[in-house]
């Protein structure tokens, strides 16, 4: 394989065949970036009158020539475009074609073809190949700005290709969103349901953290959160899968004591590796009386806002899903009327508060203040991630999901 520089053209420009000057683009005020052209013909005489057509325009193109196709595999990436004729040694017509559109991912690729070939050229096109051009048929001018356009083509083809791909992965988004996030399942007017979700993932829609709110009954209701460590769209069909298995086990009327356990099973069969975990927080009310029922596997305590104070619910911990399996210990409360639980995912709790984490204490601390006496509650789990991040000094790291329920005859 031989690399060809090609020299400045001297004298007076010639015209070419189509009557333009022979220095073509050199003519150009703005320079061009320089191409780099892997020039694959076996015919020497072939590939002599490429060379000499591009330097009688002085075009701005580096020409490396290669004989068969196996002496060209190595180089298709390592250029800008692939001058590609259809009848080497080692590959005819539109097979040849195929093995170079195989391994050039990155470079753009122009065919060969001879004069009773032309209908190669199209269907080359249609394979994947950016242009043809028709030996015996092309001067330098037109051949320099065929494989510029070539290379322009294949940029844009790459671009609009990404574009789909991105679109693509939004819809993607969408729809685990729709999963991640849906809508309370609930007819009663004893509760109010106000919810946020972010994701940490930078660009992200969605994350790894899920809500859901069901009623099973004229004045039962269950609500819970859940957090699967990650963030990666992997992580978020977990826990679309974990939050619809929990909605299935309330509405197919599974105990209490047993959705979590069954979940830890969900979690445990689907999960892509053994070291992914989650944590949930679920509550069941009962609308009439305000006695509720506060599970913890691992996550952070609810907030009981009454009375204008925030308080961590006393509920013990529990451990993690998909750790060491253990049923979470119950714990009840009742709610006064009007009284409302803050549940929420650690993200909202891992920034700073100067030198310290933010943490449960402080989020106490910021309801408690009395700025937050003036945000409504539709409002409050969005001022209350503004105020965090300000904190914070900047974006919190981690996804972030807020369920606010008010119970009672003030909801």
């Amino acid at each position: 394989m031989t690399s060809v520089q090609f020299p400045a053209a001297s004298g007076p420009a010639r015209p070419g065949p189509l009557g333009f000057g022979a220095r073509g683009p050199a003519d150009v005020g703005v320079p061009e970036r320089r191409l780099t052209v892997l020039l694959v013909e076996d015919d020497a005489s072939d590939a002599f009158l490429v060379t000499e057509l591009l330097s009688e325009v002085n075009a701005p193109v580096d020409v490396a020539v290669a004989a068969t196709l196996a002496e060209a595999r190595t180089r298709v990436n390592t250029v800008d475009c692939v001058l590609l004729d259809l009848g080497l040694p080692d590959a005819r017509g539109l097979d040849g074609l195929r093995a170079v559109l195989a391994l050039a991912s990155q470079a753009a690729v122009c065919v060969l073809t001879g004069l009773h070939d032309e209908h190669l050229g199209v269907a080359a096109v249609a394979e994947g190949a950016q242009d043809y051009l028709v030996k015996g048929q092309v001067d330098g001018v037109l051949l320099s700005r065929a494989l510029r356009y070539a290379v322009e083509r294949k940029r844009a083809d790459d671009n609009a290709r990404r574009l789909r791909e991105a679109d693509l992965r939004q819809a993607e988004s969408a729809r685990l969103e729709r999963g991640l996030l849906p809508q309370p399942l609930m007819q009663t007017d004893q509760a109010r349901v106000h919810s946020f979700y972010r994701s940490g993932r930078q660009r992200g829609l969605i994350g790894g953290d899920f809500y859901d709110v069901v009623q099973t009954g004229p004045d039962r209701l269950h609500f819970m959160v859940g957090d699967v460590c990650g963030h990666s769209v992997e992580e978020a069909a977990l826990g679309v899968e974990l939050r619809v298995a929990w909605r299935a086990l309330i509405l197919g009327g599974v105990p209490d004591e047993a959705v979590l356990p069954a979940l830890e099973q969900v979690l445990m069969s689907e999960r892509r590796a053994p070291e992914i975990f989650a944590t949930v927080a679920t509550v069941a009310v009962d609308l009439l009386s305000g006695a509720a029922t506060i599970r913890l596997a691992g996550h952070p305590p609810p907030l009981l806002l009454s009375a204008g104070a925030a308080t961590p619910v006393a509920a013990p911990p529990g451990r993690l899903l998909g750790v060491a399996p253990k049923p979470p210990t119950p714990h009840s409360m009742t709610f006064d009327p009007g009284a409302a639980l803050l549940m929420y995912t650690d993200g909202l709790i891992e920034g700073r508060s100067g030198a310290e984490r933010l943490d449960v204490s402080g989020l106490c601390d910021l309801i408690n203040g009395p700025e937050a006496a003036r945000v409504s509650p539709s409002a409050l789990p969005a001022w209350l991630v503004g105020n965090a991040e300000r904190l914070n000094g900047g974006p919190l790291a981690d996804d972030v999901a807020i369920l606010l329920v008010t119970v009672g005859a003030a909801a």
